[in-house]
């Protein structure tokens, strides 16, 4: 390959606007819920799918993307990727109806699970090892950047121009990224060019989908309903089979599986991962009910409440730097222990929230959730990947990557429904006709509509006050994860890696990227 001179940093630059790209979408849509209820006329359940239906193709198809970038070609698939994640940014600003935005959004997954492990991937065929740790701190401080600018970024946008410029901003930042890899990235792929475990790749998704749609699902029609148990019941024997599958592809010496299971083995990449997906659980649910409280409750626009999430941002990296400190001298274990005490308690503050509270309250609430996150989340993941021997750190840090995704798609599922349940269950309908009150039970801003079209202050109080009572039993349920996660780190999580110490500058850079997202 001919050296590439400055234009790599060029090409860089590109594919850390993709990446910074990616994670706003992560995290805009959460401040765009509100809007979305009102001008889509969204129900709970539909704007729990403008969530998940992006997070759930994401975190399904990471893995796979990352194998057709090995067997293909990873800057092929890369601009590929680039213009599915194009096109369906435009179709997600014009869409029409909600169920247009959902299908969009999903999509939108589709291009962003090719976009974060192929653009990651490039990295080492454009640039030199000494050259890399550099770069890759380019491309992870891209990747971090996301979660404060894309509440802020989110709410100016919101409030100077349509909700579809929160969509439509990504189309500019594409177009330049497909320029810049056509004419700067080199092409590279395995070279041993490896099987693609087809049946692997449809189990996960197939079950990952159904589960999930089942979970959301109990939130409308109830836990017993056939319209949801059945659907959570083939999603866990779908991904039952897919396991069972991929034991066997792991124990055959000829197999090439999707998960090589045999990374469980290290119980430092297995609780390192399930506790970081623990906590991922945790903070998706509070950023999917955070917007809601602030302008709904609270009457902030959509710019004031990526504002007031500031804190949140502010706490987790304060977190991370004193978390560094910490572990260099006690260990992971400790660390990650007064991390989730940390969420426990900020959790705990939470479930206080009433009508009364005022601002200043969440504040500081929401600052001590982000300074735990800050401790768990970059602990957690780098005592699971410094367990990975340099062969095995690709596909360690793709499987950490996708099942902290399906942390959060399980996390807004769950805990949106039992938001959606205890709002329901605390309404005060007295005297409200029954179709108006089925509109009122469909969500908070319906509601509050209703409410104000009977020109009703008790029902708009019922309507304030019971979705504030879900929020905390939502945030009480948060607390008691929290707890857990204490246990399960001080019972199982090693204290360091033996192979802490072997980790590579090449590894280190990819435990980073890991970590921010």
């Amino acid at each position: 390959m001919k050296p590439l001179g400055s234009r790599k940093w060029w090409a860089l630059a590109a594919l850390a606007l993709v990446t910074l790209a990616v994670g706003v979408d992560g995290t805009v849509i959460n401040i765009a819920l509100p809007t979305l209820a009102t001008d889509l006329h969204a129900s709970n359940t539909q704007l729990q799918w403008f969530v998940d239906a992006y997070l759930l193709i994401f975190a399904s198809l990471l893995l796979p993307a990352g194998l057709l970038g090995d067997r293909f070609g990873r800057k092929k698939m890369l601009l590929i990727g680039l213009i599915i994640f194009g096109a369906s940014s435009a179709a997600c600003a014009y869409a029409t109806s909600a169920n247009t935005l959902i299908g969009a959004r999903a999509v939108l997954g589709l291009g962003g699970a090719f976009l974060m492990p192929l653009s990651l991937s490039v990295l080492p065929v454009l640039f030199t090892p000494e050259e890399r740790t550099k770069a890759m701190s380019i491309w992870v401080a891209a990747s971090a950047v996301s979660f404060p600018i894309g509440p802020v970024l989110g709410g100016w946008l919101l409030n100077t121009y349509w909700w579809g410029s929160v969509f439509l901003i990504n189309v500019p930042v594409t177009i330049v990224a497909l320029v810049a890899v056509f004419l700067l990235v080199p092409e590279s792929r395995s070279e041993t060019r490896p099987r693609i475990d087809v049946f692997g790749v449809i189990t996960s998704s197939i079950g990952l989908a159904s589960l999930t749609y089942g979970v959301i699902e109990a939130g409308a029609k109830g836990w017993g309903a056939v319209g949801s148990l059945v659907p959570i019941v083939f999603g866990l024997a779908t991904l039952t089979v897919f396991i069972l599958w991929e034991h066997r592809l792991t124990s055959s010496a000829s197999g090439q599986p999707l998960i090589d299971l045999a990374l469980f083995r290290s119980a430092s990449f297995t609780w390192g991962t399930l506790l970081a997906t623990l906590v991922t659980f945790a903070m998706f649910g509070v950023l999917f009910v955070l917007p809601q409280y602030f302008q709904e409750i609270g009457g902030a626009d959509a710019f004031g409440t990526g504002i007031r999430l500031l804190p949140l941002i502010a706490g987790l990296l304060l977190g991370a730097g004193v978390a560094n400190v910490i572990t260099a001298r006690a260990g992971a274990k400790l660390t990650v222990a007064i991390g989730f005490a940390l969420l426990a308690a900020g959790l705990g503050m939470g479930t206080l929230t009433s009508l009364s509270n005022g601002y200043g309250f969440t504040a500081i609430w929401i600052t001590v959730v982000g300074l735990s996150l800050g401790f768990v989340m970059p602990t957690a993941m780098d005592a699971a990947l410094s367990a990975l021997s340099a062969e095995r750190s690709g596909v360690g840090s793709a499987l950490m990557l996708a099942l902290r995704q399906v942390g959060g798609v399980i996390g807004v599922a769950l805990l949106g429904t039992m938001l959606n349940s205890a709002y329901r269950g605390h309404l005060d309908l007295s005297g409200v006709p029954n179709p108006l009150a089925a509109t009122v039970e469909k969500s908070l801003t319906a509601g509050k509509a209703v409410a104000q079209q009977l020109g009703s202050t008790a029902l708009l109080d019922s309507v304030r006050s019971s979705f504030i009572y879900g929020m905390d039993v939502m945030l009480g349920v948060c607390g008691i994860i929290a707890l857990v996660g204490i246990v399960l780190t001080l019972v199982f999580l090693p204290r360091q890696s033996d192979a802490a110490a072997e980790a590579t500058p090449e590894r280190v850079g990819l435990d980073h990227e890991v970590v921010v997202r």
